[in-house]
C-alpha cells in the first residue's frame, strides 16, 4: 500500500530534504520516527529537494507498506509525539502504485520573503535587507522569466542536471500588509539553487544595479557568472506541490 504524507518543516536545523551521510536532513529524521513507529524498515520518496536551511510550509513525501494503515489519523498523532517540533506532519492519505511524490508531480511553487527592517521576530525566516528596492522594476524583471525556458544562468555548478529548461507560471512581487516583500514563483520543476539565485539577481535589479534590459541579458547569455549570488536560505519556502487530480489532491491549506 502506498500513502502520500503531507506535512510542513522548518529547515534551519536540516542540511535540506535529501539523506546525507553523516548529516541530519529532514528525510532521515522521518524516516527514523516512522521507522520506530511502525516497527519495520521505512524508506519515503519526497517531491524534490530543498537545500540546506530551507523551509517548506507545504511538502509531499510518499512510503510503502506492505498492509493498509488500520487509522491512519492515529498514525499521524503518534508520529507527531516522536518527530522533532520543528516537522509536522498533517494527513496520511492511501493512492495508487503509480502516484510518486516526485514524478506525479506536475507543478512546484516557492515563495521568498524579503523585510525591509530589522525585526527581532522573524530572525532566521525572512531576508532582513534594510535597502529600498523598486518593486516595480523588479516585477517588469521578473516578467522576463516568463518568456523563456533555459534556466542554465541560475544552474548550480556541477548539479549534473540532465536539463535546464524549466516552464514557468508564475514570477511576481507582491507587498504586503506589513511591508514584507513576497516573491512567488511558480512552474513545472526547479534547478538546484535556481530560485535563491534569481531572487539575488533581481534584488540586484531593485537596488538599481541592473536595469531590466540587463536583466534579460543576464537570463538570456546562460552563463552562470553573470547571475548575482544566491539570496540566503532563510527566507526561502516550498508553498505547493500540485498532482493531477485523479491521483491526490491537496487536504491542508496554509
Amino acid at each position: 500500500m502506498r500513502y502520500f504524507m503531507e506535512l510542513q518543516y522548518e529547515g534551519a536545523a536540516y542540511f535540506g530534504w535529501q539523506r546525507q551521510k553523516g548529516q541530519v536532513s529532514v528525510q532521515q529524521t522521518i524516516e527514523q520516527a516512522l521507522t520506530t513507529l511502525l516497527r519495520r524498515e521505512i524508506e519515503i520518496t519526497g517531491a524534490g529537494r530543498t537545500d540546506t536551511g530551507v523551509s517548506a510550509c507545504y511538502y509531499v513525501a510518499h512510503f510503502d507498506v506492505e498492509e493498509r494503515l488500520e487509522d491512519p489519523g492515529q498514525v499521524v498523532y503518534k508520529l507527531n509525539r516522536i518527530l522533532p517540533r520543528d516537522i509536522a506532519v498533517h494527513t496520511l492519505t492511501e493512492v495508487s502504485e503509480e502516484a510518486h511524490a516526485r514524478f506525479s508531480a506536475v507543478e512546484r511553487e516557492y515563495r521568498y520573503y524579503i523585510e525591509q527592517r530589522k525585526n527581532p521576530f522573524t530572525i532566521g525566516q525572512t531576508w532582513q535587507y534594510a535597502v529600498q528596492l523598486d518593486v516595480e522594476r523588479m516585477n517588469r524583471a521578473a516578467e522576463v522569466l516568463l518568456q523563456v525556458e533555459d534556466f542554465t544562468t541560475f544552474a548550480k555548478l556541477n548539479s549534473n542536471n540532465k536539463t535546464n529548461i524549466c516552464h514557468l507560471k508564475v514570477a511576481r512581487w507582491e507587498v504586503e500588509a506589513d511591508g514584507t516583500l513576497c516573491f512567488t514563483i511558480r512552474g513545472d520543476r526547479f534547478l538546484r539553487n535556481m530560485v535563491r539565485s534569481i531572487v539575488g539577481t533581481l534584488v540586484d535589479v531593485g537596488r538599481g544595479r541592473y536595469s531590466v534590459e540587463m536583466f534579460r541579458e543576464i537570463v538570456l547569455s546562460r552563463d552562470l557568472s553573470r547571475a548575482s549570488g544566491g539570496a540566503p536560505a532563510e527566507g526561502l519556502y516550498l508553498s505547493d506541490v500540485s498532482y493531477p487530480t485523479p491521483l491526490f489532491e491537496r487536504k491542508t491549506f496554509y
